[in-house]
């Protein structure tokens, strides 16, 4: 037999590792190719690592925290879903689970069967009171989802440019924006009457009628702001605007803003004739009113109310003699004609300029409600507005009659639950403008199904800087928002765009649209606002309303 030879081991080789040198410092000198673009997120050795799936955590309340890390949650391997699923529908086969009130019913029914029988009808109608009853403590579960409709028609032709969500918005901040620089101030204003802040429940006041023009130019049709452009600013728009983007988050209404980029200028305008002007009412309610025209408390008659007594309640609290004494601007009023000479609401404009840095200088037109003489005699610029009470029942809200002089914060905290956007764009308002004082009326109808009456229950006043920590709003956040819109618009082409709000999302759109959209259709939509209303007739010729 011959034997079988084993074939030689060939030696064991040794490689050495490449050794990169850092004569300045230790570490690698550059980045491994399989560890490139990978986000960092610091990690502690004392974090736990978990399991996949660990329903300990879910069941036992006392390992919520079991892998939290030292370094927070983190955001660098969050996922983000940005695809639309609006036509997706999921087939649910779960049972209907029925609410706590109506369960064993049908038992119920069988042994005390014998109480309902006399009433005619088949139900009894102290079972439908009950269950009525039951069924707004509980609530309405699973209730369709409320579809609104959008401020403006999207047509094929736009291009979507961006889309920026709330959650992704309120993380936004642009710190150490420095009050504004007023540049031209113009207008007259009137001293507010301190009379009204001693009215309340037992001594209310009904709300006057008061027949006077109030100006809602836009943005480039201000004589003012297209004189300022020529010379300086590179952002023009109007403290509304800027309101309505600085408060976005807050918003569940669709609204629309048009921008127009010329150059390295852009301006901010709303569309005319549109809704863009009226007070939402209950907005951010739980319940939001329902959308039925014909009905008193549908969102759009609602805002029609709401403004109407804004109006009116900021001029019925003035004192508006004529011996009356009156605050000078050193301007007058830029949108005054000469038929209108003594009808114009009381109002001063500033306009102002705020350096964004990086080369963005914004210049806005803000407004003042009022003056009224200050402790040590000085004049306080005044912010007046108006909160109204349509139904509590209705609006999930307390019953300002027997909650305003006793519990005054119980009803201010809840107008901040169903208002949060109408307060915040208020209060960004007054802080644009430099207002020394906010001034709330609380306004209710005299009677809950009549419109058309209503009376001043109180008044209350705050600093805007004091209101907004207290409301939670945060310039900070405010004006990263609009920093971000305006570089976005930077950095188009020069043309014509639109901001729009989703009427059913919580995000913003950014479109390109043809540069004369909007333009063939201010013949047709130039009588909507002239929409009669049973509470007071609502004029509107050009960019001015009579109240």
């Amino acid at each position: 037999m011959s034997e079988h030879v084993l074939p030689a081991e060939e030696p064991i080789r040794f490689i050495a590792p490449i050794i990169q040198d850092n004569p300045t410092g230790w570490g690698p000198c550059e980045m491994p190719e399989q560890f490139r673009d990978m986000p960092y997120q610091p990690f502690s050795k004392g974090d736990r690592l978990g399991k996949i799936s660990d329903w300990t955590v879910v069941q036992d309340k006392k390992y919520q925290n079991k892998y939290a890390s030292q370094f927070g949650a983190g955001s660098s391997y969050a996922y983000f879903h940005e695809e639309d699923e609006s036509t997706f529908h999921l087939v649910d086969t779960t049972r209907v689970q029925k609410p706590p009130y109506q369960r064993g019913r049908a038992r119920g029914q069988r042994g005390r069967g014998a109480r309902g029988a006399r009433t005619p009808g088949g139900m009894t109608t102290l079972s439908k009171q009950r269950d009525r009853k039951l069924g707004k403590r509980w609530g309405q579960r699973g209730a369709p989802m409320k579809i609104r409709d959008a401020s403006v028609t999207v047509r094929p032709t736009w291009v979507t440019i961006e889309d920026m969500d709330f959650p992704r918005l309120a993380k936004l901040s642009l710190p150490g924006i420095k009050e504004g620089e007023d540049i031209v101030c113009c207008g007259t204003l009137e001293y507010y009457d301190k009379a009204y802040d001693r009215v309340n429940i037992k001594h209310e006041k009904p709300l006057q009628r008061i027949d006077r023009i109030f100006h809602t130019v836009t943005t480039t049709d201000d004589p003012v702001i297209r004189r300022l452009s020529k010379t300086m600013g590179t952002v023009y728009a109007t403290d509304a605007i800027l309101a309505t983007i600085m408060c976005c988050t807050r918003s569940n209404y669709s609204w629309d803003i048009v921008i127009e980029k010329i150059g390295d200028k852009l301006f901010l305008d709303k569309r005319d004739n549109t809704e863009f002007d009226l007070l939402t009412v209950n907005e951010t309610s739980v319940e939001p009113p329902a959308d039925d025209g014909n009905s008193i408390n549908s969102p759009r008659n609602l805002a029609l109310e709401a403004t109407f007594i804004n109006h009116n309640f900021s001029q019925q609290v003035l004192k508006s003699g004529p011996n009356e004494p009156k605050f000078k601007f050193p301007e007058p009023n830029p949108f005054v004609s000469e038929e209108e000479e003594g009808e114009v609401a009381s109002v001063g404009y500033r306009y102002r300029k705020w350096n964004l840095s990086n080369g963005v200088v914004l210049i806005a037109r803000c407004e003042h409600d009022a003056v009224m003489q200050g402790p040590q005699n000085e004049t306080q610029f005044l912010s007046i507005k108006a909160l109204n009470e349509w139904d509590s029942k209705l609006a999930n809200g307390v019953d300002w009659r027997q909650k305003l002089d006793t519990q005054r914060g119980a009803v201010l905290a809840n107008e901040l639950r169903n208002n949060s956007c109408k307060l915040a764009k208020w209060t960004v308002q007054a802080l644009l403008a430099g207002s020394d004082q906010i001034k709330f009326g609380y306004v209710s109808r005299a009677q809950v199904r009549d419109n058309s009456q209503h009376v001043i229950l109180g008044t209350q006043q705050f600093k805007p800087h004091e209101f907004a920590s207290q409301i939670n709003l945060s310039m900070d956040n405010a004006w990263g928002i609009l920093r971000c819109i305006i570089d976005i618009c930077m950095k188009q082409k020069d043309g014509k765009y639109l901001i729009m709000k989703d009427p059913n999302k919580p995000l913003i759109r950014l479109y390109d649209i043809p540069d004369n959209t909007f333009e063939s259709d201010a013949s047709e939509e130039s009588g909507d606002e002239q929409t009669e209303t049973p509470f007071a007739p609502l004029y509107s010729y050009g960019n001015s309303k009579r109240i």
